[in-house]
C-alpha cells in the first residue's frame, strides 16, 4: 500500500495541502520509526477531511505535523497560500492562530490550576493584548456557543467538569481566536457513547456557525462517515484509499479497507462475530514491508506486492486507491451502526 502519489489533490482551490509529508522519529542506535510515509492531501475551504485507520498508523502524527508538532522531518505543508514548513518561529506562531486543534483527552489538555474563563481567554491576552471588558464579551460567546453557561463554569477549574463538559471547554478555547482550521484528534475517542453524539453535533453546529474547516481523525468509522465530506484510509504511515465517505463505505476498493468495514461488529447480540478479519499482526515502522505495506496481512498479496509500490490512482469518480490488485466489483454494504 502506497502513500505516494498525488491524483486525488485538487491544486489550488485547496485551503490546506500537504504533500510528501515524512515523519521519522529516532529510536535507539541508528533505528528511524517510519511515523507518516510520504503522504499527500488536502482538504478545501469549509470541507470536513476524516482521517481513519488502525492504531499506530500515523493519523494523529499527520494532525500534529500539519501543525507543526514538530515539524516534519520533510515535506510540504501549504495552509491559505503559505508555506508552514519554512516560517520562522514567530511567523508560526502567529500562523497557529488560523489553525486550532482539539486534542484527544480534553481532562490532560487543560490547566488544573487555571479557571476556566483564564483558559479560554488565553488567546486573546496574546494575540490582542485584550483582558479587558471586550474579550470576557468574546469568552462568554464561545462558551455559549458550546453549550456552556459562562456565569456558572468561568470561575471553575477543569477537574470539576465531566470529560464531556472538558472537551467543550477544549472546542472553545480553540474558537476563541476565530480560526480557519480546526485539527480534531480523536476528539470524542475519551468519552461515552451519548457523550460523543453531543460533542460530534457540536462541532457540525459550530462548523456552520464560524465557517470552519475540519481535520476530523479517528479510528471509529461510524463516526467518520457521519462527519466528513471525504475520507482517507490511512496504514503503517500510507494512505490506501480516499473517497467520499458514502462510496468508500458501500465499495471499498482497497482489501485493506474492505475487511475494516467487514471487521465493525453488528449491534445484535444474535449475529455471529465477523468472519473475515485482518490477520497477523501490524508490521514495525521501524522496519515496514517493502512494496506495498499491507501486503504481509493481504489475501490478494502477488510478487509484484513484495518489489513494485502501487501510488494512489482514481479506479471512478473522485475514488482514489493505491493497490496492484483492487476489487473490481462493489461489495456489500457494511451497516456501520
Amino acid at each position: 500500500m502506497a502513500g505516494t502519489g498525488k491524483a486525488h489533490l485538487r491544486g489550488n482551490e485547496a485551503l490546506l495541502t500537504v504533500e510528501d509529508l515524512t515523519v521519522e522519529f529516532p529510536a535507539g542506535r541508528k533505528a528511524v520509526v517510519n511515523a507518516v510515509s510520504g503522504i499527500s492531501l488536502d482538504v478545501l475551504e469549509g470541507e470536513t477531511l476524516g482521517v481513519v485507520g488502525e492504531s499506530g498508523c500515523g493519523k494523529s502524527t499527520t494532525g500534529r505535523a500539519i501543525m507543526q508538532l514538530p515539524p516534519p522531518t520533510s515535506g510540504s505543508v501549504i495552509f491559505d497560500g503559505m508555506e508552514m514548513t519554512g516560517l520562522s518561529k514567530e511567523e508560526l506562531r502567529r500562523s497557529r492562530t488560523r489553525m486550532q486543534m482539539i486534542f484527544q483527552d480534553p481532562i490532560s489538555s487543560l490547566n488544573p490550576r487555571r479557571k476556566v474563563h483564564d483558559i479560554v481567554a488565553e488567546g486573546l491576552s496574546i494575540w490582542h493584548n485584550d483582558s479587558g471588558h471586550s474579550a470576557k464579551q468574546k469568552v462568554h460567546e464561545v462558551l455559549e456557543a458550546v453549550g456552556l453557561d459562562p456565569e456558572t463554569v468561568a470561575d471553575r477549574r477543569p477537574h470539576q467538569f465531566s470529560g464531556g463538559q472538558c472537551q467543550r471547554i477544549c472546542i472553545a478555547r480553540a474558537l476563541v481566536l476565530d480560526p480557519k482550521v480546526i485539527i480534531c484528534d480523536e476528539p470524542v475517542s475519551a468519552l461515552d457513547v451519548s457523550v460523543q453524539a453531543q460533542i460530534l453535533n457540536l462541532l457540525e453546529d459550530m462548523k456552520e456557525r464560524y465557517g470552519l474547516t475540519l481535520v476530523f481523525i479517528a479510528h471509529d468509522l461510524a463516526v467518520v462517515k457521519n462527519v466528513s465530506d471525504r475520507v482517507i484510509v490511512m496504514y503503517l504511515g500510507k494512505i490506501c484509499e480516499v473517497a467520499a465517505p458514502d462510496n468508500l463505505y458501500s465499495h471499498p476498493a482497497h482489501p485493506y479497507t474492505d475487511v475494516l468495514l467487514a471487521s465493525i461488529p453488528e449491534p445484535d447480540p444474535q449475529q455471529p462475530v465477523p468472519e473475515r478479519q485482518i490477520a497477523g499482526e501490524l508490521p514495525s515502522p521501524i522496519n515496514p514491508p517493502s512494496g506495498c505495506r499491507f501486503r504481509t496481512r493481504c489475501e490478494k498479496a502477488q510478487e509484484i506486492c513484495s518489489t513494485e509500490e502501487p501510488t494512489l490512482r482514481e479506479i471512478s469518480t473522485n475514488h482514489y486507491v493505491a493497490c496492484h490488485f483492487p476489487n473490481e466489483t462493489p461489495t456489500k454494504v457494511i451497516n456501520t451502526f
